[in-house]
């Protein structure tokens, strides 16, 4: 809030409650266990137990990137080396705040620190996750995948299995559980994993819990959701290609310098862009604040979801710039030994970045910009365990003795197959054309 004469701003702190409709239409307040009405989330938002452990998280990133390898370092007094970013959902940009606050908690800032920048989106612009709602053919192509999904399960012995627990649950109506049905089958499965998630006083009844049925339950909504980015280039690219490319964007953006690593998004104040306030020349840590289908988006798009089950909560994918030393080509960067690491984030391209090779295919680039690509080496750790991009286990593609380390060129060559070259206008593309690619287009090569 401010004065009325807008010298100066001020906080009200101020107590929310929920209002709902009552049995006979009247309002009434929602409450929560044991009648509380002061501590209730509205849906889809961070309960207490995400608030935990997205803060375990950020501290777990500190030990490791702070205490265990000392890339990052102990007290910082501004944020401009962290691009931070969340969706325009308020868990994500929630959680992004509670996993910074975890890495770097007050202790280990400043007194003088100043507000970190936190990037966000309008929905129509959001790449973060996959927007069926504001891609007209990525919308298509979800909807055909996911009638597949409904035409080959619905009717199976699995969905028979499902409903003959859980079906005396369903509303009146729509008694039958099925991957269409109301509720959907992946709602189902989000109800069941919330109330797991969050203790005895939030739980369904014991048929729910059911071994097997999970197990079938998360297999079928995998495949609806996910199957489509193993299987068609299309897909891939509408649905997360866009954030892939903004991702190689940045590392190779790093490999040069000059703020097209995020720095200009990041830095600076107005008027006075592209430098940190501690005078921070690049972007050493990125982490956004995203959703289970952005993981799972991603990791199926590289190859790298091979028989996954559906990203627990506080799940969280980080992807790795690292530098072989030993490798000398001529640098343009400014000076400064540590490699780069950056956990799942994104950038747009700035028209004042001095970059001319970031968003340029590998087919396109010359000789001497992929020369400056040599040495570098991308790690995908998903939930603290590497994975591996099967295109990058082909010889030369990867750090000899470990191919969980990808070339940079290998996994900018991989990624660009699927990064879109203006993402409003390939949403706008083949809406006559069939869901389904003609071949098969395996993800990962």
């Amino acid at each position: 809030m401010t004065n009325t004469d807008w010298s100066s701003w001020k906080d009200l702190q101020w107590r929310r409650r929920i209002e709902t409709f009552g049995d006979d239409d009247r309002p009434v307040l929602a409450a929560g266990p044991e009648g509380r009405v002061d501590t209730v989330c509205q849906l889809g938002e961070l309960t207490d137990k995400g608030r935990e452990t997205t803060l375990a998280l950020g501290e777990r990133l500190r030990h490791l990137y702070v205490d265990q390898l000392g890339f990052m370092p102990r007290i910082i007094s501004d944020a401009d080396m962290i691009y931070l970013r969340a969706t325009p959902m308020s868990r994500a940009l929630d959680s992004v705040q509670q996993s910074f606050v975890g890495m770097y908690p007050l202790s280990a800032r400043t007194a003088s620190f100043p507000p970190p920048t936190i990037i966000t989106r309008a929905p129509a612009d959001e790449t973060l996750f996959p927007n069926e709602s504001n891609c007209r053919r990525f919308s298509q192509l979800s909807r055909a995948f996911a009638q597949r999904t409904a035409d080959r399960w619905n009717e199976s012995k699995e969905m028979d299995y499902l409903n003959s627990l859980i079906s005396k649950w369903m509303p009146e109506g729509s008694r039958r559980v099925a991957v269409d049905s109301h509720p959907r089958l992946s709602g189902i499965m989000d109800t069941v994993n919330s109330t797991l998630a969050h203790g005895p006083k939030t739980r369904l009844p014991s048929a729910f819990y059911d071994t097997k049925g999970r197990e079938i339950i998360d297999r079928i909504g995998t495949e609806e959701w996910f199957s489509g980015y193993k299987e068609s280039e299309e897909y891939r690219k509408l649905g997360i290609g866009a954030l892939v490319g903004d991702i190689v964007t940045r590392m190779v953006g790093s490999t040069e310098g000059g703020g097209s690593d995020g720095l200009l998004e990041i830095a600076g104040v107005d008027g006075d862009l592209g430098k940190g306030r501690g005078g921070e020349s690049g972007i050493k840590f990125a982490m956004s604040g995203c959703h289970d289908t952005t993981l799972a988006a991603t990791l199926s798009s590289l190859g790298a979801f091979e028989g996954g089950r559906w990203p627990p909560y506080t799940s969280h994918l980080a992807v790795e710039l690292f530098k072989d030393e030993s490798v000398k080509v001529k640098d343009s960067r400014p000076a400064e030994p540590a490699p780069r690491q950056l956990f799942l984030g994104s950038s747009r391209k700035s028209t004042k970045a001095s970059s001319v090779m970031m968003r340029k295919p590998l087919q396109d680039l010359t000789s001497e910009e992929k020369a400056k690509l040599q040495g570098f080496y991308v790690r995908l750790r998903y939930n603290d365990q590497p994975v591996t991009v099967p295109g990058c286990r082909l010889p030369g593609r990867h750090l000899e003795g470990d191919e969980s380390f990808c070339t940079l060129e290998a996994f900018k060559a991989i990624a660009d197959k699927f990064t879109p070259r203006i993402w409003t206008e390939a949403c706008t593309e083949n809406l006559d054309e069939p869901a389904f690619p003609h071949a098969p287009e395996p993800a990962g090569f």
